[in-house]
């Protein structure tokens, strides 16, 4: 059974009306580990605005949440945080309220229907969900004092100076997250249709670029004496210890990548690699975290309010200055503090090579095989067409069998 650690807020008001006392709406609100603090002050603040609405705030890991509500859909929270790639299960399955009133207000503040950041909260035409961030991609964090902004536009490049001075740039490839870039460099994709079943195309015999060569480009890198294969956690220690001055990561690891790298903290857009002969610009998933209302929630409009002060612009600027995650919002992500932050440029600057994700759960275990082979120097000797076309049919199967 998981274990949850819960925050409890009371207003500790209670309000009377013409027949007696009324309790207050009693709400849950789900959030990651990270971003805790800055959720039991956000809901200390609504309720000092909303003295008839109790907050009480839990633990869920947003990469787990889509997991925890469906096994146990009486359980979940009122509110909870979640990234867009888990939305269209969770509103196929009924699990999310749909946003009627205050649709247009939300819809605007997120620069319109036609935006990335509104189309990742939307299933079958309807609004589910509230964004709140637009900084859920990965970009090339980097130490100026060993890469000039010329190095870090060659991926070749930075490893080799990362080689020369006994260090290294990190990427986690057992991540299909990460490994994508290279394949979408390459004009490849993968996609969930509309019947919820991945199409993918990385073992493709044809074209420009084949499969084969994308295969073959990794795995020259990852044999590389300047790269490393890390995890999430990797990276941090290894920024943290010295031996890491570049790496391919996201927003959430700034105030580790910042507080390392000191006055040569840098961050740019992904570089270009080199398969069969020519230089590409890596590709990268494009991500938003969302926040939904439980369609089980005894109190959906309270929780809907909720939902919308939490993902407020205000709200949003307060996020970035706590995890530097960038905001959805267009007013907050104009402001001065949000356009002088390098991250946030770097982001800026994938985004023309930046897919929006839209995938289901069959994609991860095969990249995560996928990439052990790659990381590991492929030691079997494996057939790499057969690899990608084994990798191909487990990410394109149908997840419902």
């Amino acid at each position: 059974m998981k274990v949850r650690s819960f925050f409890a807020f009371s207003a500790g008001i209670l309000f009377l009306s013409g027949c007696g006392r009324a309790e207050p709406a009693e709400l849950t609100l789900w959030g990651g580990r990270q971003s805790t603090e800055l959720l039991q002050g956000q809901a200390e603040a609504f309720m000092a605005e909303n003295k008839d609405i109790n907050v009480t705030v839990g633990i869920e890991d947003e990469d787990t949440l889509k997991d925890t509500v469906l096994g146990n859909p009486a359980g979940a929270a009122d509110v909870f945080c979640f990234p867009n790639d888990q939305l269209a299960d969770l509103a196929r399955a009924g699990m999310l309220s749909e946003i009627t009133e205050g649709k247009e207000a939300v819809t605007e503040a997120n620069g319109g229907e036609e935006s990335a950041a509104v189309q990742s909260a939307m299933y079958e035409g309807k609004l589910y969900a509230y964004p709140m961030t637009a900084s859920n991609g990965y970009f090339m964090f980097y130490d100026s004092s060993y890469f000039t902004e010329e190095d870090v536009k060659s991926l070749d490049k930075m490893l080799e100076i990362a080689a020369a001075n006994d260090k290294y740039v990190m990427m986690d490839m057992t991540s299909g997250w990460y490994m994508y870039s290279f394949f979408a460099g390459a004009g490849m994709s993968v996609q969930m249709n509309e019947e919820g079943i991945n199409e993918c195309d990385f073992n493709r015999t044809d074209g420009e670029v084949t499969g084969v060569q994308v295969a073959e480009a990794v795995l020259a890198i990852a044999s590389h004496p300047g790269f490393k294969c890390g995890s999430d956690e990797d990276f941090q220690k290894g920024v943290e210890d010295g031996s890491v001055i570049a790496g391919i990561n996201g927003t959430w690891n700034v105030p580790v990548v910042e507080a390392a790298f000191g006055d040569g903290y840098a961050a740019a857009k992904l570089p270009e690699y080199t398969v069969a002969g020519k230089s590409l610009q890596m590709g990268s998933f494009a991500g938003y975290k969302l926040v939904g209302v439980s369609s089980g929630s005894k109190n959906k409009n309270a929780s809907h309010k909720l939902a919308a002060y939490i993902t407020g612009g205000d709200r949003q600027l307060e996020r970035f200055a706590a995890t530097g995650e960038g905001p959805s919002d267009t007013y907050a992500a104009a402001s001065e503090e949000v356009q002088g932050a390098p991250a946030i440029k770097a982001l800026s600057e994938q985004a023309p090579y930046a897919k929006l994700q839209n995938i289901n759960n069959s994609y991860w275990e095969p990249m995560v095989s996928f990439g052990n082979v790659i990381c590991t120097g492929n030691p079997d000797g494996l057939d790499l067409q057969t690899l990608l076309d084994d990798t191909v049919s487990a990410i394109t199967a149908d997840p419902s069998k």
